[in-house]
C-alpha cells in the first residue's frame, strides 16, 4: 500500500516539474524570437526633399445667372397683348406684354379735368387777392386744391405707366404661363428673363486660406458631364467668415457669350493657391490616422519612431505635410500599420515620389 502511494506521488511531482520546464523554455523562446524577427522586419522609406508646389484647392461650386427675374404685373387686369416669344432673347426697355388699361384712361382724363379747373380757380383767386378782394385763407384752398388734382393726376398716370412692362435688363426669356385674355394680379407668375451673357459662380474656401484669396484671382471650374475647362474672376468675398462652417464664401464671373454655361449647374472649382518653393511631400500610404489627426513613422537609429504631423492639400498621390517633419527625415512608406513605436525596423530607401503640379 506504501509502494503505491509512493508511486503516485513521484509521478504527479515529475508531471509539475515537466510543465514548469515547458512554460520556462516557452517564455526563453518567445524572448529570445520577438527582438530577432522585429529587428528583421524590413519597410520602405524615403528621405523628405523639400519640393517645389503649387498648391491647388478643389472645391464645389454652383452657377448662377448674372441677372434673373421674375416677371410680373404691378396692377390687375386682363393681358391684352404678349410682345414676347418663349425662349428668345430680349433688349432692355422692350415692351413685353400689356394690362388693358380703358378704365385707368378714363380716371386720367377725369382727373386731368378737373386739374384745369382747379389750375383756373387758383389762377383766379390769385388776382382777386392781389386786389384784396378775397382773404388768404380762400386763396390757400384755391391752392390747396390745384395740388391736390396735381397728386391724383401723377397717381393715376403712375398707375397707367405700370399696365406696360417692359424688360429691366437684356436678357433671354423663359417659359411662359399665360395667355393673351388672362386675369393677371401682382402674385401672377408670367415668365422668367434671365441674362446669360455672363455667369456667377458661387464658392466657399476654409477659412485657413482666406488670406490666400484676393478679388481679380483668375480660376478654372468645369461642370458636371464636361471635361472643358472654363475660367472666371473673383470679383466679390464675403466680408467675414461663416461661424458655422468656418469657411469664406465668395463669387466669381465667367463670360458666356456662346450659351454652354447653365444657371443651376454644379461646378467643380480649382482655385490655385501661392506656390510654395520647400514643401514636404509624403505619400499618402504613409499617413496613417489617428483619433486627433493623422501621424507619420520616422526611422532614427534603426528604430521606427511615430510622428504627429498636420497635412495641407494634396495632390493624386502626394499629401504636403505642413509641421511635424523636417527636411531630411527618413519617413517610412511602406507597412507602417503593423509598426509600433520603437519597433526595430531596417530601411530600404526608394527615391522620393515627383510632384506632378509643382
Amino acid at each position: 500500500m506504501k509502494t503505491k502511494h509512493f508511486i503516485y506521488t513521484f509521478l504527479l511531482v515529475g508531471l509539475v516539474v515537466l510543465i514548469v520546464y515547458r512554460i520556462n523554455a516557452n517564455n526563453e523562446a518567445k524572448s529570445t524570437a520577438g527582438p530577432r524577427s522585429q529587428g528583421n522586419a524590413t519597410v520602405s522609406g524615403m528621405v523628405l526633399v523639400p519640393q517645389n508646389f503649387a498648391e491647388n484647392l478643389s472645391l464645389s461650386g454652383s452657377l448662377e445667372a448674372n441677372e434673373q427675374v421674375e416677371l410680373r404685373s404691378e396692377i390687375s387686369g386682363v393681358v391684352e397683348q404678349i410682345n414676347f416669344k418663349e425662349g428668345s432673347k430680349v433688349s432692355k426697355g422692350q415692351v413685353l406684354f400689356k394690362v388693358n388699361d380703358l378704365e385707368l384712361r378714363a380716371q386720367l382724363a377725369k382727373i386731368r379735368t378737373a386739374e384745369k379747373l382747379a389750375a383756373e380757380n387758383e389762377r383766379r383767386a390769385q388776382l382777386l387777392l392781389e386786389k384784396e378782394a378775397i382773404s388768404q385763407q380762400e386763396y390757400d384752398l384755391a391752392l390747396a386744391n390745384l395740388q391736390s388734382a396735381r397728386a391724383e393726376s401723377q397717381l393715376i398716370a403712375a398707375q397707367l405707366a405700370k399696365a406696360t412692362v417692359k424688360a429691366p435688363f437684356s436678357g433671354t426669356i423663359g417659359l411662359r404661363y399665360i395667355s393673351e385674355g388672362t386675369y393677371i394680379t401682382p402674385a401672377t407668375s408670367i415668365a422668367n428673363l434671365v441674362d446669360l451673357d455672363a455667369l456667377k459662380l458661387t464658392f466657399s474656401i476654409p477659412e485657413k486660406y482666406s488670406s490666400q484669396v484676393k478679388i481679380g484671382s483668375e480660376i478654372s471650374f468645369t461642370t458636371s458631364g464636361s471635361s472643358e475647362k472654363h475660367l472666371a474672376k473673383i470679383y466679390a468675398i464675403e466680408p467675414g467668415v461663416d461661424v458655422a462652417t468656418r469657411s469664406l464664401k465668395m463669387r466669381a464671373v465667367a463670360k458666356n457669350s456662346e450659351g454652354r454655361l447653365i444657371p443651376g449647374t454644379f461646378a467643380n472649382v480649382n482655385l490655385p493657391l501661392a506656390a510654395v518653393d520647400d514643401a514636404l511631400m509624403v505619400p499618402t500610404e504613409s499617413l496613417i490616422p489617428i483619433q486627433n489627426g493623422k501621424k507619420i513613422f520616422v526611422a532614427e537609429g534603426g528604430l521606427a519612431r511615430e510622428v504627429e504631423v498636420q497635412t495641407g492639400a494634396r495632390t493624386e498621390n502626394l499629401v504636403r505635410v505642413i509641421s511635424g517633419l523636417k527636411p531630411g527625415d527618413t519617413i517610412l512608406t511602406s507597412g507602417v500599420m503593423i509598426l509600433k513605436n520603437g519597433a526595430p525596423v531596417k530601411v530600404e530607401l526608394r527615391q522620393p515620389v515627383a510632384n506632378s503640379r509643382s
